[in-house]
């Protein structure tokens, strides 16, 4: 059976399907947001301060996340190559060099990839998800398939724990918050008042300045700092504390409940094939 590019065994399918994940997206974007080129790419090329756009655009990330990590081989590569093709034709505008680039600029696109990664496993660990060392490398050295995806080569992504946190570090100097581009904290005010969300999404409008808020308290203090936030041990203390309380009690919750269907489906599979 084609499991696309992680399947059974893998600590990919293991780890994302935990509801508590959904923080790590928030997280990744925010990520993406101290990258000027790569955030003045979205900027340039989409309303950002529209709510309706904004979620559809994160409803868009959602899905291709989604096929990416449970799709077939072939859903995997249509999905991969919509992405490319969308941008490899979009162009934006770099103040700082005075030069337009495309969105498929690779060093944006690896910053946007170690940024979602580095987010999800941050936060299932900080969450209490059982990853060892070696599981949590293994992690990040199966995302470089997903990676290659989007149009980056495997051996220029970051390949374990460690080379994930020196790339980080060494692109630290780069990074700042584009003074043009929204607020997100602005924007998730916005959206839980006007975002048009789909139905089986509504639930979560009361709660997403709460997830924002989150989020931001979840990444590195440098980059909280950035976002011009405060960034204290006590921030750091709470974000884990909160992230802890909410997967024990998303945990009470019946696993066909708890899981999306994608999820579902996953550990199924791995279910089987360890019988």
């Amino acid at each position: 059976m084609d499991h696309g590019l992680f399947g059974p065994g893998s600590v990919t399918w293991r780890v994302m399907g935990e509801p508590i994940l959904l923080v790590g997206g928030f997280r990744a974007l925010l990520m993406q947001g101290l990258h000027p080129r790569a955030m003045r790419g979205v900027a340039q090329n989409s309303s950002l301060m529209d709510p309706a756009e904004s979620w559809s655009r994160f409803l868009r990330t959602t899905e291709f996340v989604r096929v990416r990590t449970y799709g077939t081989s072939a859903e995997v590569a249509a999905a991969g190559a919509r992405v490319k093709k969308i941008h490899s034709r979009l162009t934006a505008f770099d103040p700082d060099t005075g030069e337009r680039f495309r969105l498929d600029d690779p060093g944006a696109l690896l910053w946007v990839h170690v940024g979602e990664v580095d987010s999800y496993l941050s936060v299932a660990r900080r969450a209490g998800v059982r990853l060892t060392d070696e599981e949590a490398d293994r992690f990040v050295h199966e995302w470089r398939r997903a990676a290659e995806v989007v149009g980056l080569r495997p051996d220029d992504v970051p390949g374990s724990v460690g080379e994930m946190r020196d790339y980080i570090q060494g692109c630290r100097p780069g990074l700042y918050f584009a003074p043009e581009v929204p607020h997100p904290m602005r924007q998730s005010l916005s959206q839980s008042l006007n975002a048009p969300l789909p139905p089986y999404l509504l639930p979560l409008k009361p709660v997403i300045p709460m997830l924002t808020v989150l989020a931001f308290a979840t990444l590195p203090r440098w980059a909280r700092r950035l976002y011009g936030l405060p960034a204290t041990p006590l921030g750091d203390l709470w974000a884990t504390v909160t992230l802890k309380a909410l997967q024990t009690g998303i945990g009470l919750v019946p696993a066909p409940v708890r899981y999306s269907p994608a999820a579902r489906r996953a550990r199924q599979v791995t279910a089987d094939q360890a019988a």
